[in-house]
Parts: C-alpha cells; sequence; structure tokens
C-alpha cells in the first residue's frame, strides 16, 4: 500500500508560515499532484468477516438470540462483504436483487408508508408464479407511481414479486438514473424485452399512457390518455400472460401540472417542462410531493392462454382487448375517486 504524504504543519513566525505557504503554492503548480490511498479490498473484506464474526459472539438478548441492532449491523457487514468479492449475481439485463432490496428500494418504503399511506388492494390478483403482465394508468408529473407499484408488489406480494418495468428511451439516456433502472431490473420499452421477461416467468410493468399521462395538466387528472396500437396486448398473447389492469390513485395530486413550459422543454430536451403550484417558484422545495393519499388496486386478470395461437397477428383481437384494459382501468378510477374522502386521507 503507497504511503501517506504528510505536510508538516509549520509553527511559529509569521514569515515562516508565508514563506512555507508560497513554497506550497509553487510546488502544487509544478510538483506531482498528490495520490490517493487506496485500501487493498482484502483488507476489508477480513475487516468486515471479522466484525460480522465478534458480533455473532458479542451481546445476547434475554432469551440467547443477538440483538436486533447487531443482527442489523451484521447482515450489512455481510452484504458489504458480498459486494466486494462479488458474491452476488445479476441477470442478462443487469437486475440485481440484492442492491435493489437493501440501497435502491430502501429510502422510497417512508414514502410509501408513512408519506403516501399507499393501500394495496387485489394485489393477489398478481399470479405468485409464472410470468404476468402489469398495465397502469401513469400521472403525477415525475412517475413516482411506478416505483411505488414496484414496491408493493416487492413488499406486500405474499411471494414478494419482483416488477420489471419498461421505460422510456430517456430514462435510459440520462446520467445515473439509467443505471439505476437498469440496476433495479428495469428495461427498454420494446417487445423483444418484454417477451424475454415475460417467457422467463417475470412479472412485467407498462404505462401505455407514456408521457402523455404523466405530463398532462392537472385538469385533465384520471382522464387516461391514449394506450397506443395495443403492442403490450400483443406481447402478452405471444406468451400467453395474463394481463392485469392496474388503476392507482393519489398520484395526480403529489405535483398539480398547471401549465406546461414547452420553451424551456425544448432548450433541456424533455418532453415537457411542468409549473405547479410550488415548482419552480419555491426552487428545490418545490420538489416535495404533496402527501396525498394513494390506492393501488390491482384488477382482475385477463387470460389470454384460451386464445389460439396465432391471436397475436389479429389487429381486430390485439384492438378490442387493448380497449377493455383502457376501459377497465378507467371505470376502476371512477370507482376508487368516489371511495376516497378526500384528497389527503
Amino acid at each position: 500500500m503507497p504511503d501517506a504524504t504528510v505536510i508538516p504543519i509549520s509553527g511559529g513566525d509569521e514569515p515562516g508560515r508565508k514563506a512555507a505557504s508560497r513554497a506550497a503554492r509553487e510546488a502544487g503548480a509544478t510538483g506531482p499532484r498528490p495520490r490517493k490511498v487506496k485500501v487493498p479490498t482484502a483488507d476489508v473484506v477480513a475487516a468486515a468477516t471479522d466484525a460480522v464474526e465478534l458480533i455473532a459472539e458479542g451481546e445476547h438478548d434475554i432469551d440467547g438470540s443477538p440483538s436486533r441492532l447487531d443482527e442489523g449491523l451484521a447482515e450489512w457487514l455481510d452484504f458489504l462483504r458480498r459486494r466486494l468479492t462479488g458474491e452476488y449475481q445479476v441477470d442478462d439485463f443487469g437486475f440485481d436483487p440484492e442492491l435493489t432490496d437493501r440501497v435502491l428500494l430502501a429510502p422510497l418504503r417512508p414514502l410509501y408508508e408513512k408519506w403516501f399511506r399507499v393501500e394495496t388492494r387485489g394485489i393477489d390478483n398478481v399470479p405468485a408464479e409464472g410470468g404476468a403482465l402489469v398495465v397502469a394508468n401513469h400521472s403525477g408529473t415525475i412517475a413516482l407511481d411506478s416505483v411505488m407499484t414496484q414496491l408493493a408488489l416487492h413488499d406486500h406480494h405474499p411471494a414478494h414479486r419482483n416488477l420489471r418495468m419498461l421505460g422510456a428511451n430517456l430514462v435510459f439516456q440520462t446520467p445515473v438514473m439509467g443505471e439505476i433502472a437498469r440496476k433495479s431490473g428495469h428495461t427498454l420499452a420494446c417487445n423483444p424485452d418484454a417477451e424475454r421477461l415475460l417467457a422467463s416467468g417475470e412479472v412485467v410493468g407498462v404505462w401505455p399512457e407514456g408521457f402523455k399521462g404523466i405530463g398532462k395538466n392537472y385538469s385533465e387528472r384520471y382522464k387516461l390518455q391514449r394506450f397506443g396500437r395495443g403492442g403490450f396486448v400483443a406481447t402478452a398473447l405471444k406468451t400467453k400472460t395474463p394481463i392485469v389492469p392496474t388503476a392507482i390513485v393519489g398520484a395526480e395530486e403529489i405535483y398539480p401540472m398547471i401549465a406546461n413550459a414547452k420553451t424551456l422543454a425544448r432548450l433541456f430536451g424533455l418532453p415537457y417542462f411542468p409549473i405547479t403550484p410550488t415548482f419552480p417558484w419555491l426552487g428545490p422545495l418545490g420538489l416535495v410531493p404533496l402527501p396525498s393519499k394513494w390506492i393501488i388496486e390491482f384488477c382482475e386478470p385477463i387470460r389470454t392462454d384460451e386464445l389460439g395461437p396465432n391471436a397475436a397477428d389479429d389487429p381486430m383481437l390485439v384492438f378490442n382487448i387493448t380497449d377493455q384494459v383502457r376501459e377497465t382501468i378507467q371505470q376502476s378510477l371512477y370507482r376508487l375517486l368516489v371511495q376516497r374522502r378526500s384528497v389527503f386521507s
């Protein structure tokens, strides 16, 4: 391990300090740059392993089991050890289940449980095993509805299903966000990737409204936009997987969009630039979502395994099922809005 450079602290008279400062500036302009001290990975792994063993041998509760704090610390140290040694798995799409559970979803859980107070209904309509296509309405200016749906299935489904979402090009072209999306198990919204995931038994999530849904004005709230040409239905028909229409109430109110600054949107290369009652007027505080009450309802699945082998090639059938999914979600939204007492409770 390279030795760290030690810079002596000069004391005493003022001329001495000025001379030392001048010498330091001159050395910084022409001399070598300071090097970062690297700690060998093996040393960190060994330290983490020793710490886990010490915790296991340490204080215990009255019943003889390790304390909850010690167990949590031991799990995190073991997680760190596995990350450093490469003892974890990712699939062909870059999905990292352990990182998603422990790191990426962790900061969203307080938002889900305390801020939005999400209530899930009909979650058993998503099968415990095998492929399924979750189709939901899209809203909220920022796509928090998708990650809340992912968290609902991961934490509250009896089988703790991972939702593999299909995202727009912009998501994966954005620095940092694209890498996080890949690690979370999401992929580009294209038929080949969706077919591979469904055929391998994954739960896939799609929001057919796209930017038209999350970028609409508040006056258009809970009015579904076009669902496109039904590509998601054709994919489900090819793989014989059920379609689960899903209605999400509450996301429309987190960032009420009153206008779209199209000039700024073009300037920044965005599909829209939202103007809300708090953004951009309050700066970063305007990004804090309003604490609306959320309901996520997974409706009765639409079976596709009973249809013929060439069903995906029938455009009329694809259109009819697409319309059925859209109408199911729209009617569920109206019903849930009537049942909800108010926006915030």
